[in-house]
């Protein structure tokens, strides 16, 4: 079985978060949606992307695949149906392909001529940016299950406070003291390596990857995901950091997505609620306007590589784009474009040589090698968003 992971057409509703990955690369709960899809069909999997992206995420195409819509969030269930698809066999659920067999390549399959099959569980999937925050409970229970059946967690020390113990797992190499874990309202999963400092106060559902540091003193509300190398204080409710991303000082987070190599200064605070409390209105790349969210809480949506100064301020739905960097006081605007440099006081193009200075000594702390296709993707993104640089 050849599975390809496929963008479909919510890709330009999650930039700019998509603007340096697949949609498959996108995280969720614990997992990303590939981690998802790669652990319950027990397969490695390969991607169709946009063109600029392929050198780092390839297709590898068989004479026979499954395709597979990414953006779909996977249970045992579906993954058992995507495993039964037969040739000219597609899955669909409300009129959206989640997964098809197919011996031709993608470009020239006619849905007409498939027997497609409607799902009929609840089956979860991002379409925008604030879905990923949104659907983030969901997405960590289950992908909390999948992780943890079977299998029993490392021993919680003495020093913990803990309510609902068996809805709480450590991985090998976890290490948490004096802190106060709450899994009455959802799971809390800790990675491998990962270390919880003294008088940390975490809600579930909460999820901290490989190699993530929460610091002392730190107060966690669910349902909120700390990807793999990520280090973490101050106040943060219902958010997704990717990974590789900080926000190491005191300082509130809300409602907010963060993408890779972020980081954010000390006392950095983000609105999610108006003050009128009325939805929240976001920046949509697709339409490329405002757009009501339907939400009422919303906040932050980083692109990666994007980095703000002490004491910065985001007002209530504020998009930043990728490699972006904010200081100053005052609000900045809602809508940062990529590669901007400045804050309230206005901004200036933050050129290429700098953002990869910045970006090789970033990941050169982290033991990684800023290459030649990182750099590749980077330039694409800067000449693509030119046109909203007009300060």
């Amino acid at each position: 079985m050849n599975v390809i992971l496929f963008d479909s057409d919510v890709r330009n509703a999650l930039l700019p978060l998509t603007y340096t990955r697949p949609v498959a690369d996108i995280r969720v709960g614990i997992l990303t949606l590939r981690e998802k899809w790669e652990n319950l069909l027990s397969t490695t999997t390969t991607t169709i992307t946009e063109d600029y992206l392929t050198d780092k995420y390839p297709m590898v195409e068989f004479q026979a695949n499954i395709m597979v819509n990414a953006s779909f969030i996977p249970t045992l269930n579906l993954a058992k149906k995507v495993r039964k698809l037969k040739e000219n066999e597609a899955l669909l659920k409300n009129g959206t392909v989640i997964a098809f067999f197919t011996s031709n390549t993608q470009e020239i399959v006619d849905f007409s001529s498939y027997n497609c099959t409607e799902v009929n569980e609840n089956i979860l999937q991002i379409k925008n940016v604030c879905d990923i925050f949104k659907l983030n409970e969901a997405a960590i229970k289950l992908d909390f299950e999948i992780i943890t059946k079977g299998r029993v967690s490392q021993p919680i020390p003495d020093t913990v406070h803990c309510i609902n113990k068996e809805n709480i797992f450590l991985e090998e190499g976890a290490k948490v003291e004096i802190a106060v874990l709450n899994a009455s309202k959802g799971p809390i999963y800790i990675g491998k390596e990962a270390e919880i400092m003294e008088a940390c106060m975490i809600r579930g559902p909460f999820a901290m990857g490989q190699n993530s540091l929460l610091k002392m003193g730190a107060k966690i509300y669910g349902a909120t995901t700390l990807g793999p190398h990520c280090k973490v204080g101050g106040e943060v409710n219902n958010s997704v950091f990717f990974g590789y991303s900080n926000k190491a000082h005191d300082g509130f987070l809300g409602n907010s997505v963060i993408g890779e190599w972020c980081n954010l200064g000390a006392d950095t605070n983000n609105s999610n609620l108006k003050n009128n409390y009325a939805n929240v209105k976001l920046w949509h790349y697709e339409t490329e306007r405002f757009k009501d969210t339907g939400l009422q809480f919303c906040g932050l949506i980083m692109g990666d590589h994007s980095k703000c100064g002490i004491n910065t301020m985001f007002n209530t739905g504020t998009i930043v784009g990728v490699s972006a960097n904010i200081y100053g006081g005052n609000f900045p605007r809602n809508f940062i474009p990529s590669f901007s440099w400045g804050g309230s006081a206005g901004f200036t193009e933050y050129k290429l040589p700098k953002v990869f200075e910045v970006a090789s000594k970033v990941m050169a702390r982290k033991g990684l090698t800023f290459t030649q296709q990182e750099q590749d993707i980077l330039t694409h993104v800067y000449n693509e968003t030119a046109k909203y640089r007009n300060y």
